[in-house]
């Protein structure tokens, strides 16, 4: 017999920020009142400054963590600036992106942030550029070690490095803009079931476990405490209510007024009170990596080539395409989840097109401005809507101008480097662990009890974690003879995340399956999933609508030329009742796979 279809159970707030309840299900035993939702109303901007920081703060922790394991090797002193203006410049890239995504770009509430997509390239790409020295331990072999000795190779080449890796974050950028202007990203997503989503998902979340690890060993009590608090407000304290509520809406006509303050502000609060018990503590210091022996200025303006301008090589060029391939398939898989956990249907394609080209528009500034990391689509950051069950655009455009307005003054970004490094790795343990989940959730859209999808899953899982470990472990590394192709191979190979997407892409698309089978539902195009399909058609549609251009710049879209028209909705038929799409969006890749598998053959593979 077939399982019953549930998706996550969160709620969603559209263009107008209010907290929709969730739809209608039947009484379930202690489940936790949400009452409060149509009693409070639309997100006030109290509130709506909170969940924010929130943001700002995961946003912040992956930055001073990404750009720590980047510089971990960097003896102290060698910048020619202070590494407080590049985490500046990070920041006011990071923050734009956020805006222009929300605003014109794929609409979902995504905050742009760096990800390990664009961090495993860099890392092999300074990696080979470091000054290295020959000692020879008495009658053993020779042997490479890192030079930290004022002797050694100038200490030019660290900058000459990381100019290389801006190069590489440009590179990337224009390749992912490049992309969603032909209209790349729409086509492929549309054959992207839930089976593409949940390996993608499931890895994402597994992917950094090695960086969580490193970050909480530097002191396990304070991520021991972390972790508890975070549990605790979200989990066991999520459905406790605090009257009155302090962000009461105008229109909510009675007085008393509960909120569960815990669950929407379980980031905040571990955080803030694991980094009030360090400072007495003395954990709480700038690490050695991210000090500076000047200060940082109060005010600055971040504009391109300020230190130098980006290094274009043929590595350069092997990194920027890696990093775009692989921040591509991460951003899909990011705009699916938000798109699952606010309870719309998945992004069309022109949304996927737009957002992909804003997000390669955000990674060229970065690299324009020197920083050695580009913006992706932040799983931490949709892990950290699922954790206080709460999205909107306004909270994301809030948090965007937040970042704007932090890149100005490197003095004030020096403070979150203060953040111990324990509550770095445990915010991002969390978040991934959330995003972990979501991979089980989407798997649970599709036929379970099915072989093939069972093989799909954990054969495109297992390969995706084995090459990066094969490659770490390798007694001879992989050489073709030319190092930008090793570079790129490398590169691909050690991206968990572009693994298993691509892994599932390929079996999803090649190995014979019904489409119910899949979870793309029967008799439906592939764009809706299965849960979709018990919604009202009117929430559908208005769901669809959200990720429509704004009312302004839809006047303007009959004056795009005909090659960009894939950035916009297609002129809507009457007869339409699925939402727009575009030709050849609802056809398979395999002929004859639109039939439904009979029942009867169904309950025959099941009993095998």
């Amino acid at each position: 017999m077939s399982r019953p279809l549930h998706p996550i159970p969160l709620l969603a707030a559209g263009s107008q920020d209010a907290l929709a309840p969730l739809p209608q299900r039947p009484a379930v035993h202690n489940a936790p009142a949400l009452s409060w939702v149509s009693q409070c109303g639309p997100l006030t901007w109290g509130l709506s400054c909170l969940l924010a920081l929130q943001h700002f703060l995961v946003l912040a922790s992956l930055l001073c963590a990404f750009h720590l394991l980047l510089l971990c090797g960097l003896p102290s002193g060698v910048l020619s600036y202070s590494p407080a203006q590049l985490l500046a410049s990070s920041f006011f890239a990071c923050g734009l992106s956020t805006v222009l995504q929300t605003w014109t770009g794929s609409r979902l509430p995504l905050v742009q942030a760096p990800s390990l997509e664009f961090l495993i390239p860099a890392l092999l790409l300074t990696s080979q550029k470091l000054p290295m020295t020959i000692q020879t331990p008495g009658n053993a072999s020779l042997t490479m070690h890192l030079c930290r000795e004022p002797g050694c190779h100038s200490r030019e080449l660290w900058n000459t490095s990381l100019r290389e890796v801006s190069g590489a974050v440009v590179v990337s950028g224009l390749l992912q803009g490049m992309l969603g202007l032909l209209g790349g990203p729409g086509r492929v997503f549309a054959h992207c079931g839930p089976l593409v989503l949940a390996p993608s998902l499931f890895v994402a979340g597994l992917s950094a476990h090695r960086e969580v690890a490193q970050f909480c060993s530097a002191h396990w009590g304070l991520a021991i405490l972390f972790f508890l608090l975070m549990v605790i407000c979200s989990q066991h304290l999520g459905s406790c209510q605090i009257p009155p509520c302090p962000w009461r809406s105008s229109s909510a006509s009675s007085a008393h007024i509960h909120t569960p303050a815990f669950r929407l502000l379980s980031v905040l609060i571990p955080v803030a009170c694991v980094w009030i018990i360090a400072v007495p503590l003395g954990l709480s210091v700038v690490p050695l990596q991210l000090s500076a022996t000047t200060e940082a200025p109060w005010f600055w303006l971040p504009h391109p080539g300020e230190w130098d301008w980006p290094l274009l090589t043929p590595r350069a060029l092997a990194a920027g395409l890696s990093m775009a391939l692989a921040a591509s398939t991460s951003s899909l898989g990011c705009y699916a989840l938000c798109g699952q956990l606010l309870h719309w249907p998945p992004p069309p394609p022109h949304a996927c097109n737009r957002g992909l080209s804003l997000e390669g528009l955000g990674s060229v500034l970065a690299g324009l401005l020197g920083s050695p990391l580009g913006t992706a689509s932040s799983f931490p950051n949709v892990g950290t809507v699922s954790l206080f069950q709460a999205g909107s655009q306004r909270v994301a455009h809030l948090a965007g101008l937040l970042c704007i307005g932090l890149g100005f003054s490197p003095r004030l970004v020096q403070l979150f480097t203060t953040i111990p490094p324990s509550v770095l790795g445990g915010v991002l343990g969390v978040t991934q662990a959330v995003v972990l989940s979501a991979g089980f959730s989407s798997f649970h859209l599709t036929d379970i009890d099915s072989g093939r999808n069972v093989f799909i899953m954990g054969f495109s899982i297992f390969m995706a974690l084995l090459l990066p470990r094969w490659l770490r472990e390798a007694p001879v590394p992989l050489n073709t003879g030319w190092s930008p192709l090793d570079l790129l191979l490398r590169s691909l190979l050690a991206q968990p995340i572009f693994m298993a997407g691509l892994l599932g892409f390929v079996l999803e698309n090649t190995i014979s399956g019904t489409r119910l089978e899949r979870g793309l539902g029967q008799g439906l195009p592939s764009s809706l999933t299965a849960q979709e399909v018990q919604k009202p058609q009117k929430s559908r549609e208005k769901a669809v609508q959200e990720y429509e251009l704004p009312f302004p710049i839809q006047n303007l879209c009959f004056c795009i030329p005909r090659p960009l028209r894939c950035l916009f909705p297609l002129p809507k038929n009457p007869g339409d009742e699925g939402g727009p799409s575009e030709p050849g969006e609802t056809a398979d890749l395999l002929p004859g796979s639109q039939e439904p598998c009979p029942p009867s053959s169904r309950e025959g593979l099941r009993s095998l």
